[in-house]
Order: C-alpha cells, then sequence, then structure tokens
C-alpha cells in the first residue's frame, strides 16, 4: 500500500469514489474521442444513479468530459462551462447487470461525427477500472501509460505491435484482448512501465490492419 492509497488523490469535491475517479473516468473517454465532444451521453448506475447530485458526481464527470483534472477547481462550475461550450449533455440512471456500484457508460460524439462509448468504475481511493470500450470488454485502470489500439482481427496483428514496442524498448506490464468475432475489429488494452513516448503510438498507427491507436498518459 503506498501514501495514494491511504490518502487518496489531490482533488476537488468532498469523495474520492464520487469525484476524483468520475473526473478520470470523463477525462479517459474524452480522450479516446480525440476530438471535441458535442453531446454527451451519461449513464449511472448504483450508488452512482443514487447520489450523484448530492456529491457532484454529475459535475466531476462532465468536468473530466471538458478536459480537466481532478484539482481543477473549476469542477464545481462544470455544468455551466460546458452549457457555455454547447455541449449537449443528457444524464440518465438505470441497472447494469453484475456492474461495480460506482459505475458509469458515457457515450461522448465528437465534432467530427465520430462516437466512443465507455463503461468504467470507481472502485475506491480516486482508483478507476474501465472495462467497456466501444461494446469490447478490457480492464484499464489508468495508473499507467496505456495503448488503447482499435485494429483488425487479422494474423500478425498482435505481433507486428508488440515487436515495435520491444524495438522501443518498451516493457508490458498488462495486456488484454478483446474481439466482437473472428476476423472483425478487436482492441488490445496493453499498459506499459517508463516514459511517455508519442513516436512510439504514431508508429503502431501505420501498421497494417490497425484502424486507430491512442496513448493515455497515467491519470
Amino acid at each position: 500500500m503506498n501514501v495514494f492509497d491511504i490518502l487518496g488523490p489531490v482533488m476537488i469535491g468532498p469523495s474520492s469514489s464520487h469525484t476524483a475517479g468520475a473526473v478520470r473516468i470523463g477525462l479517459i473517454t474524452r480522450t479516446l474521442l480525440g476530438t471535441e465532444p458535442i453531446r454527451a451521453r451519461i449513464l449511472f448506475h448504483g450508488s452512482f444513479a443514487k447520489t450523484y447530485k448530492g456529491h457532484g458526481t454529475d459535475k466531476a464527470i462532465i468536468a473530466g468530459i471538458l478536459g480537466m483534472n481532478t484539482d481543477d477547481e473549476r469542477i464545481r462550475f462544470s455544468l455551466d462551462l460546458a452549457a457555455e461550450k454547447g455541449l449537449e449533455i443528457e444524464i440518465l440512471t438505470g441497472e447494469i447487470p453484475d456492474a461495480h456500484p460506482n459505475t458509469a457508460e458515457l457515450v461522448l460524439t465528437g465534432d467530427d461525427g465520430h462516437q466512443v462509448s465507455l463503461r468504467g468504475s470507481s472502485i475506491g481511493g480516486g482508483n478507476i477500472l474501465i472495462t467497456r470500450i466501444n461494446g469490447m470488454d478490457v480492464a484499464l485502470t489508468g495508473a499507467h501509460t496505456s495503448l488503447i489500439v482499435l485494429h483488425k482481427d487479422a494474423p500478425g496483428t498482435i505481433a507486428s505491435v508488440t515487436e515495435l514496442m520491444a524495438d522501443y524498448g518498451v516493457n508490458i506490464c498488462n495486456f488484454r484482448l478483446a474481439r466482437k468475432k473472428k476476423g472483425g475489429q478487436a482492441v488490445m488494452t496493453i499498459e506499459i512501465d517508463g516514459a511517455y513516448n508519442p513516436s512510439l503510438n504514431e508508429e503502431i498507427q501505420k501498421l497494417p490492419n490497425i484502424y486507430t491507436s491512442t496513448m493515455l498518459r497515467a491519470i
């Protein structure tokens, strides 16, 4: 256990689970979208659904969608800032089978028409677990520099990505593959040790069978 686990993150708000974790979920979704969001559909589940207004979870997750970090003093004003930017927001509550009590599902639409969907849970102390991206199961904590690679499920694709990472001297600490069907779209979620290196992500995007690759800094 480290100091972060005991004290929690530097943050604005009453609850690390309902505020800091929610900010991180929103921020990762925005980063995956890769452009300015114009619409946000948010479904809160469990305790998020029951207490999001009182704990400011709605303000927190929208702050993340707007690009804020957990210590940003503007979090409490995020609803007003979203309105100023013209961000359309729909907040729903409902049940997600077998989901952690502090779970949200987001669908963001960007100004270029691109969409991304994500399911994330705030698991305590500001820590999060992303369990679904674009309908595919993943396991992503945000605690490490991470690569999210959407690709065609084709022989040699995983090898080409991991061999390139080896050429860069990158060590993989967690790896997960998910796919909808054989030969269809698949997603690699790769958490790595070491420094953030944008050129690695650029080279991955040039490989055969790669649709998109997104590199996330540790959040």
